[in-house]
């Protein structure tokens, strides 16, 4: 058995939202409301015979028409349907641009890093070929005192 369908209505001031549901809680979630809006008083069911006609051919869907407008229901029409959860086309591009931008980064440090490591390469094999001079020139003095001492003695 179909459950039996109520319709509820609320405000907000400017536009009535319609809905054929089965229970309160159910309007509300259709309304999209985190709040009670039946505890509050904003929202109420209605036996107004042309809002439940019109709210029961669309079950569960909600129709919204000016507030406290008792014109001709021809008039009432779909509410918008809520933004998919996902994430916008210009969200999904900034965040491309931004792995791009530091992958670029990532590829400027590498090279940098790279060109470093060379320069130091090549200071290392300086320093060696110094002190290597060094040595040789350091034990050639040292054989020359060690004469000029033997000279003397």
């Amino acid at each position: 058995m179909a459950p039996r369908l109520k319709v509820f209505v609320t405000s907000d001031g400017l536009t009535d939202y319609v809905v054929a549901a089965s229970s309160k809680a159910k309007a509300l979630a259709a309304w999209g409301s985190r709040q009670d809006l039946f505890k509050t008083g904003l929202a109420h069911q209605t036996d107004d015979p042309r809002l439940v006609t019109a709210a029961k051919a669309n079950p569960g869907e909600v129709l919204r028409r000016p507030a406290g407008g008792r014109d001709a229901l021809a008039g009432l029409k779909p509410a918008r349907k809520p933004k998919p959860a996902g994430p916008s086309k210009a969200a999904l591009k900034k965040v491309a641009d931004l792995e791009k931008a530091l992958a670029t980064l990532e590829a400027e440090h590498a090279k940098a890093l790279s060109e470093i490591e060379d320069q130091r390469a090549e200071l290392d094999r300086k320093a060696e070929a110094l002190t290597s001079r060094f040595q040789v020139e350091r034990s050639r003095r040292q054989e020359s005192l060690a004469a000029a001492r033997r000279a003397l003695e």
